[in-house]
């Protein structure tokens, strides 16, 4: 842990925490015994799956827990005051003054209808009873401070004429214009890409250390916590589990849960055929229906008859680790061996494996029209290039991943392909034959090519249930009479690894893994050819993200699927693909294997990726690398290289790289299946250092 030189008073502890909801069955505790500490200059990280109480314990730090909720026992005790049974209008001072929230979506705590500067200065002016023209040189400061391009102009603008990472800066700018005690974060940087993940969380640790503050950091993702926490609380069914610092938490986890979770997560030094996940069985317990003894028991691996029977306390295992497992003296994460229970084990494919194309993209335009400009919109605007010039093809059971920041036109390029978006130019073959124009695309055509979307939610229709959902397409696509639908539909149910009773169950009823899983029968009904997906993972918890991807791996490889994969995460994308297309600006600017393309030589956009990976392990060296500004317009890309405004690496070339401004990069062949479209040459690109260095074999 961390050392500081302040006073050893924690800014907050919290004691023997218990939550609780009233409903219609009694009061349900979704927080119990839950007890930590955070000094001044501290960032303390929560991580747990979804359901295990991490923000109902940030919530009750500020007492946001609704009308039917209440603390129920135990203490809050902040800057040596305790906060429970402290009127609301005392509370609403303090959350606004020494105790600050940060949510994972800014919209919820920005007005739509008020400029960023009058938002901001009001935080001054309610609880400083500030001079508004001494607020707002406060809060041009504050902007300044998180790095905010031109901060100035972005006073005068409204919330919705600014980036996703700008809003989220906008919100630590506002909940630290008081320099606050405490500083709640809440999955702050879940719905960014991961170049402005890293410049966000690269602020959340610069801001620690000027202001000095105790920072509570929820996440589910570890790599996160690794790069930006001292120590970490891992939280379970509502309990802590595991209290330790950071390193300790990764090189020695005690608590089985705790190695559970690191065994989830995709390692960015494994390719697809190195790869192996396991996900933690079962789901967390709802609140109301908790088990006897220990409440991880009908998930763990080393559960004996005792841990049926008797419930534990956090005990400590030296001054600074606890763990809340009677076994936890005798568990070594290093002896640990997997499940007598079959995990796939993928195999990559490489260029000479596989006959020729099954889907093929030449030179594919996809560009939007904009309405006019001007006072009178007659001013002719042009159009975005969404996808400017995409040629890549995929052969049969291999998979490619595309990656790259939001507006890239990853999405774009494969709701093009799919048919959702039509094409403005070139060419989509399926099997040769060319499927680009949607008026001549058959039934035939439509079942060879099925997608997964990110949010099962908005393809579920609620009504119905999920036997009827995945019934539709097996009657419509591929012909299965009436009286054989719900045999075929219990097949398909077992083949994503769920039972034959899911079959009347309506979605709302379902996990977030679940609906997925239905989402991917659905997919399979037609038995297609080729499968899209789209950040198919993202929104998972990382034990259900573990599962669908190596159920996703296991389908494809029985089936020999073609299938294209976009996910902003890279060590996801290595773990499930076996090529990698890098996209900018509407171009793929790097296409490789995924073996060679996490290593020199690189594209400079794909070494900006990497460098801004969050990983999972805090003894990797990771090269700091950080992309200045935002990307530039679609509608008026750069000339030249589209990547020469933000190039870390363009000062390599003589002349500051002014051919970078004028030429098209040219393309530059590593190997017979890896091209990179760069002005730099390959001696070059091969002369730079690794992202990444690794203390330890893994």
């Amino acid at each position: 842990m961390r050392e500081t030189s302040h006073s050893k008073q924690p800014v907050v502890r919290v004691e023997e925490l218990a939550i609780g909801y009233a409903t219609r069955q009694g009061l349900v505790r979704a927080v119990r015994d839950v007890s930590f500490e955070i000094r001044r200059g501290e960032t303390l990280g929560i991580v747990g799956e979804s359901g295990c109480g991490k923000s109902t314990v940030a919530y009750g730090l500020v007492n946001y827990l609704g009308k039917n909720g209440r603390i129920v026992h135990g203490d809050i005790i902040f800057q040596g005051q305790s906060l429970v049974g402290r009127s609301p209008e005392e509370l609403r001072r303090l959350r606004g003054d020494q105790i600050s929230m940060v949510y994972q979506d800014p919209m919820t705590s920005l007005n739509p209808v008020m400029p960023i500067g009058a938002q901001m200065a009001e935080v001054l002016t309610v609880h400083r009873k500030m001079a508004q023209d001494e607020a707002r040189r406060r809060c041009l400061a504050m902007l300044t401070k998180v790095a905010m391009p031109d901060p100035e102009a972005v006073l005068a603008r409204y919330p919705h004429q600014i980036s996703g990472g700008q809003q989220q800066r906008v919100v630590i700018a506002m909940a630290l214009l008081n320099d606050p005690a405490l500083l709640i974060m809440d999955e702050p940087t879940t719905a960014l890409d991961v170049t402005v993940e890293a410049a966000v969380l690269d602020l959340v640790v610069q801001l620690r250390k000027e202001f000095d503050t105790a920072i509570l950091f929820i996440s589910h993702n570890l790599g996160v916590v690794a790069r930006v926490c001292d120590r970490v609380a891992v939280m379970y069914a509502g309990e802590v589990v595991e209290l330790a610092p950071v390193r300790e938490i990764f090189a020695n986890p005690r608590h089985p849960y705790t190695q559970g979770l690191i065994r989830c997560v995709p390692k960015i030094a494994h390719t697809k055929g190195e790869s192996v996940l396991y996900p933690i069985p079962g789901r967390v317990p709802a609140p109301d229906s908790l088990p006897a003894g220990c409440t991880f028991e009908p998930r763990c691996q080393y559960a004996i008859e005792a841990c049926h029977q008797q419930r534990v306390a956090l005990a400590p295992l030296s001054p600074s680790h606890a763990s809340r497992c009677i076994r936890s003296h005798e568990i070594d994460a290093q002896a640990w061996l997997p499940p007598d229970v079959e995990v796939p084990s993928l195999t990559a494919v490489t260029s000479g494996a596989t006959d020729g194309p099954v889907l093929q993209v030449k030179a594919l335009n996809t560009y939007y029209k904009q309405g006019g400009g001007g006072i009178l919109g007659l001013t002719k605007r042009p159009p975005v290039r969404a996808v400017d010039g995409v040629s890549f093809s995929v052969a049969r059971g291999v998979t490619l991943g595309i990656v790259g920041e939001s507006g890239c036109g990853k999405s774009t390029l494969i709701k093009t392909v799919i048919g959702l978006e039509e094409r403005t130019a070139g060419t989509i073959e399926l099997m040769g034959v060319d499927i680009g124009k949607l008026s001549r695309r058959s039934l035939a055509t439509i079942r060879e090519m099925q997608m997964v979307f990110q949010n099962p939610d908005a393809t579920l229709n609620p009504s119905y249930a999920v036997g009827q959902q995945i019934a539709r397409p097996l009657r419509r696509l591929a012909g299965v009479p009436k009286a054989q639908v719900r045999a075929e539909v219990i097949k398909l149910l077992r083949a994503v690894k769920l039972d034959e009773y899911y079959y009347d169950r309506l979605p709302r009823q379902l996990s977030g893994g679940e609906k997925q899983r239905i989402g991917i029968a659905r997919a399979l009904a037609g038995q297609p050819d080729v499968i899209l997906c789209d950040e198919p993972v993202s929104a998972l918890d990382v034990s259900v993200q573990a599962a669908v991807l190596n159920l996703l791996g296991e389908l494809q490889q029985a089936n020999q699927m073609t299938m294209l994969f976009i996910a902003h995460d890279l060590s996801v994308v290595r773990t499930i693909t076996d090529y990698v297309a890098v996209m900018y600006l509407g171009r793929i600017v790097e296409i490789g294997p995924s073996s060679a393309i996490y290593a020199p030589p690189f594209h400079p956009y794909t070494e900006s990726l990497l460098a801004a990976v969050p990983v999972p392990d805090p003894t990797v060296k990771q090269a700091h690398i950080r992309l200045g500004g935002t990307p530039p317009s679609p509608a008026n890309p750069p000339s030249g290289c589209r990547f020469h405004t933000r190039c870390p690496r363009r000062s390599l070339l003589p002349a500051g790289g002014n051919i970078c401004t004028e030429e098209e990069p040219p393309w530059r062949d590593v190997a017979s299946d890896h091209q990179i479209a760069c002005h730099l040459t390959l001696e070059q690109l091969a002369a730079i250092e690794p992202v990444f260095s690794f203390g330890k074999e893994e």
